[in-house]
């Protein structure tokens, strides 16, 4: 979606408005870097101030996450998602992943009724991913695609609100896998996840739900703050 110049009347209340719009449609999803100060303000045909000050009302609303000499990055794609966040963050590994059993169970279920063959070809393949760099003990690998399964399955509801929720908490989500990885059993494969997959795939929403507590029973019982 293209940026379009402003008005010059309320210059920074019209450009929040514009960058709010590239997040709500999905021009800018979360984790993609926004265009510098320079191009946005090229773009809108307003000064460098005007841009500086309407990105950082949409930070300090937590929509978006300035880094100093990296970028200005989306950081949520709504303001109760950014306060969901910022929460989440303060919180204990504990209760972050307590939020996640409660999501994830419902979106086994969800998986398990809408889930299309698209979906089901992106939860294999992900798992596969997952499994293999298991084997391979290549974590920083094996935390991208255990994420990257969890996300498939959220995916597989078609709830467009349960993705945005997830989505806004997704930092939290890969933080939380990357903290647990270290600590799962020695085992082939860790924690596994066909069974999960194997629910979905032949659509019993009853055994996807067991399946998703049952794994993260398990990472919580490792888990001791």
């Amino acid at each position: 979606m293209p940026l379009a110049s402003t008005r010059r009347t309320g210059l920074v209340d019209q450009v929040i408005s514009q960058l709010r719009t590239q997040i709500d449609s999905g021009e800018w999803s979360v984790g993609d870097r926004i265009p510098t100060e320079s191009e946005l303000s090229e773009q809108l045909e307003v000064g460098r101030n005007t841009v500086r000050e309407a990105v950082r009302a949409l930070a300090h609303a937590g929509l978006l996450e300035i880094r100093q000499g990296a970028g200005t990055f989306v950081r949520a794609s709504s303001e109760l998602g950014g306060a969901l966040r910022r929460r989440l963050e303060r919180s204990r590994l504990r209760e972050n992943l307590e939020v996640r059993r409660a999501l994830e169970m419902e979106a086994a279920r969800l998986a398990a009724l809408r889930h299309t063959d698209t979906d089901m070809a992106d939860i294999d393949t992900a798992m596969g991913l997952r499994d293999a760099a298991w084997r391979e003990r290549d974590m920083a690998a094996f935390v991208e695609s255990d994420f990257t399964f969890h996300r498939a399955v959220v995916n597989a509801t078609h709830n467009s609100l349960l993705i945005e929720l997830y989505d806004d908490i997704a930092q939290v989500v890969y933080d939380s896998i990357a903290h647990t990885a270290h600590e799962e059993p020695a085992q082939d494969e860790g924690i596994d996840h066909r069974g999960l997959a194997e629910a979905i795939r032949a659509g019993d929403p009853e055994r996807a739900m067991r399946e998703a507590a049952c794994y993260l029973d398990e990472l919580l019982t490792l888990t001791q703050d």
